[in-house]
């Protein structure tokens, strides 16, 4: 519709071009991707605004500054395979699938699973494959990535996702305590791991083997 097109066109001239979003393939990932689809109907004249929104089951869409953010870090050129951790209600995926050639993701909660694939097919985007598992254990059986990104925030990189990492590869994830984090940017090249600490953030917790027990 067309409120959403320039609602869409608002936030890339708003949010992401003042603070230094320029990758192209990015941009017109944001522009293609209608995000009010993946909000509950009572949110969706809020999807374009600059901070996140609940999705039900604790968990929540990040603002489209972040989502357009660790995208970016990971310069994907539009032939990678990427791991996603936290496929929540599918909009991160679908920016990704706008770039990549395939994605797979893994989602702990059944319910935000479900809703996802509705809302990735309602998308178009059928170049996505999604489960429901342990995120902080990857998905080996499709591995090594081109690229992984996290929408979590953990104590640590899990070694298992760092395994699953191709040569050259980049991760993005959230890492910290519970309450607030930094993005850190693995970088795995030439026989060696970079870390890059980069902005910091607030996401929901890394559930998992490799991540955060549930609270009680």
């Amino acid at each position: 519709m067309i409120q959403y097109l320039k609602a869409r066109e608002r936030m890339i001239r708003e949010q992401l071009l003042p603070r230094g979003i320029t990758d192209p393939l990015v941009l017109k990932a944001m522009q293609e991707v209608p995000r009010h689809i993946f909000v509950e109907d009572a949110l969706q004249a809020q999807a374009y605004g600059d901070f996140p929104l609940p999705i039900g089951e604790g968990q929540t869409i990040s603002q489209p500054y972040i989502v357009a953010l660790m995208t970016e870090m990971l310069e994907l050129q539009g032939e990678e395979k990427v791991l996603e951790i936290g496929t929540g209600c599918g909009y991160q995926t679908a920016v990704l699938a706008k770039i990549c050639e395939r994605v797979y993701s893994v989602e702990r909660i059944k319910k935000l699973l479900a809703r996802a694939r509705i809302n990735l097919d309602s998308a178009r985007c059928f170049n996505t494959l999604c489960k429901m598992a342990d995120g902080t254990m990857g998905w080996p059986e499709h591995g090594p990535y081109d690229a992984i990104i996290v929408t979590a925030g953990g104590p640590e990189v899990p070694t298992a996702l760092l395994e699953q990492l191709a040569e050259p590869g980049i991760m993005v994830i959230p890492v910290g305590d519970r309450s607030g984090q930094q993005l850190i940017r693995v970088v795995k090249t030439n026989g060696t791991v970079n870390y890059q600490k980069r902005e910091s953030v607030r996401f929901v917790s890394l559930i998992g083997a490799q991540g955060w027990k549930i609270e009680q």
